[in-house]
């Protein structure tokens, strides 16, 4: 597995200016986002840790895990987060069509009502970035990575990983089984530094 940087490079951003990778003119703000949800026990957990704290989030949410658990879903929104898309099926944009991985995305739709939109691993051809965009998608990245589904990590590798306060930061977690031990160590830590430094965790 490659182990990719804490912090995205900012020649990255420079490559890719039509993705949003930090959210600029956000003082004193940072914005953490959840991936693969909803999960039935993990992102009611991740929910109570946040109500708890008094902080908002964005949660790019797989389409069929929306159809199979609405009730968690439903209470992502009645809560105040954010929500995303993230595919229906958690598609590789570099191993699918363009045509195929658009009809993901709009079967997706039916179940997220969101023009924000996550490509599942971070991976999407120019093409499909393009046509998403003029369907009016705003395609959201990241520049804080926790690599908490990484079950070679340690938790508290994990927490040095997103130990990175700066405004307008995006925070990458994922609200599933295989980050669940990685993740509720280190948004704990997270939560309870920015919090001590000033900063409100606020949705996108």
């Amino acid at each position: 597995m490659i182990r990719w940087p804490a912090q995205v490079p900012k020649a990255v951003e420079w490559i890719f200016p039509h993705f949003t990778w930090s959210m600029t003119g956000s003082p004193r703000s940072l914005f953490l986002t959840f991936d693969d949800g909803p999960h039935p026990r993990i992102t009611s957990h991740v929910l109570d840790v946040l109500r708890n704290a008094h902080a908002q989030a964005t949660f790019f949410c797989i389409g069929d895990r929306v159809k199979q658990y609405p009730e968690v879903y439903a209470r992502i929104l009645a809560e105040g987060h954010s929500v995303g898309n993230h595919t229906h099926h958690h598609v590789n944009g570099w191993k699918t069509n363009r045509t195929a991985y658009l009809s993901d995305v709009e079967q997706a739709s039916q179940y997220i009502d969101s023009r924000l939109f996550r490509p599942p691993y971070g991976t999407i051809t120019r093409e499909q970035s393009i046509r998403l965009r003029e369907m009016g998608y705003r395609i959201v990245m990241w520049n804080v990575l926790s690599m908490d589904y990484d079950q070679q990590l340690t938790a508290e590798q994990c927490i040095r990983r997103v130990q990175h306060l700066s405004d307008g930061n995006i925070i990458l977690f994922h609200d599933s089984e295989k980050a669940e031990q990685r993740m509720v160590h280190a948004l704990d830590a997270l939560l309870k530094m920015g919090s001590e430094n000033g900063y409100t965790f606020k949705g996108l």
